[in-house]
């Protein structure tokens, strides 16, 4: 009965995101916001995550408040949106934003290392657990879709608020990591910075998100450059999310066969791998079968990421573990991917982009593997 609490809150989150992120640059255009503002809105988020999910983690890990900021996390989140909805200029919608990401992002962090702990030791399970944000995702986002339709963007931020809203008392359910002491020269996220370890998991991390953000942003231009049509870029999103699910389903076979590691390191190669398919084929059918092997990546590596990163970490610093994790993938890596594919793209085309990402990806797995088995290994430290 335990598990239906973390699984009914992914789905909630997922639900909520899915009515407010695919709407939120439209609605930027309606307010004719120009293009430099709209790169401030859309560029700054990922950088504010990058300092603020391991910030407040660790803060929930050392004061042991891990349920008080994840509600003060999703509470604001629901009152900076009921109010961004309504407002139109640049400066208070900016402000916003930084509010809600500043607040917002250490929570899904939390809802993972809840998880982990939740599920003990059975944690191979989490990927079940995790796949009910993607049947969330899938649910609404076809719903948002139609009351936009109907009803306007302002709508979409109401149902965010909302659902979060309901969320946020699902949240009370889910139950953190118990442990009260830790060693104290492993304080914090100081720990995380010294270890030979953790920094080569993070780099790899960061080259996660840098590919994993290069799709999610740019495919759908890309497909542009082909003369795709719209409806067939919302094939291309729902096959995503189809492939996702058995991945989630069968994770913890997954995980037992592979190991967090070797999975991780897996689906770090099939993501360059994937880049260079995309550089190389020439048509919207090709792209969408690429996408449907591209598509069980991101839950792959996800999974593998969120395994390493409760496995590798000293007791009591679980939270601020998955923290690093997401703010490196997809604060650090994110905020670079966006910017380095606005730019590969705008100079270079979807081809040149996508070829040049495949090639860093790989690239840069096989530097950190090689430097990986010339480092000596670490042990975890545990409690005092």
């Amino acid at each position: 009965m335990k598990k239906i609490w973390p699984f009914s809150f992914y789905f909630l989150y997922y639900a909520a995101l899915s009515s407010f992120f695919p709407f939120i640059v439209l609605f930027y255009q309606d307010l004719k916001f120009n293009g430099t503002q709209i790169g401030l809105l859309t560029g700054i988020p990922p950088l504010i995550t990058l300092f603020a999910a391991p910030f407040w983690t660790n803060i929930a890990d050392a004061r042991r408040r891990h349920r008080l900021v994840m509600s003060l996390g999703i509470g604001i989140a629901v009152t900076s949106v009921l109010i961004f909805q309504s407002m139109t200029t640049f400066v208070v919608i900016f402000i916003l934003i930084l509010i809600y990401n500043f607040f917002f992002s250490p929570v899904s962090a939390l809802a993972d290392s809840a998880t982990m702990a939740m599920l003990g030791d059975d944690r191979s399970m989490y990927g079940r657990i995790r796949l009910g944000g993607t049947i969330g995702w899938g649910v609404f986002a076809p719903i948002a879709g139609l009351l936009v339709d109907n009803y306007g963007l302002k709508i979409a931020f109401w149902c965010f608020s909302a659902i979060m809203f309901i969320d946020l008392f699902v949240a009370q359910k889910v139950v953190h990591d118990s442990t009260e002491h830790v060693r104290s020269e492993n304080q914090g996220i100081r720990y995380f910075l010294t270890s030979r370890r953790w920094i080569l998991f993070l780099l790899s991390a960061f080259i996660g998100g840098l590919g994993a953000l290069s799709v999610s942003s740019y495919l759908f231009p890309y497909m542009a450059e082909m003369g795709t049509s719209k409806s067939m870029m919302g094939v291309a999103s729902m096959i995503a999310t189809v492939t996702e699910l058995p991945i989630f389903f069968f994770g913890n076979r997954l995980v037992r066969r592979f190991g967090s590691r070797g999975l991780f390191l897996s689906a770090l190669v099939l993501m360059g791998i994937r880049s260079l398919f995309f550089a190389w084929v020439n048509s919207p059918i090709a792209v969408l079968l690429v996408q449907g092997l591209g598509g069980t990546i991101f839950p792959a590596m996800w999974l593998a990421g969120v395994a390493y990163a409760d496995e590798h970490a000293p007791a009591g610093l679980k939270s601020t573990a998955q923290g690093l994790f997401g703010a490196v993938s997809f604060g650090f890596g994110s905020a670079v991917g966006g910017f380095v594919g606005g730019l590969l793209l705008e100079s270079i085309g979807g081809h040149g982009m996508f070829l040049v990402f495949g090639l860093i990806i790989l690239g840069g797995v096989g530097i950190i593997e090689v430097v990986k088995r010339v480092l000596p290994s670490e042990e975890v430290p545990q409690t005092a």
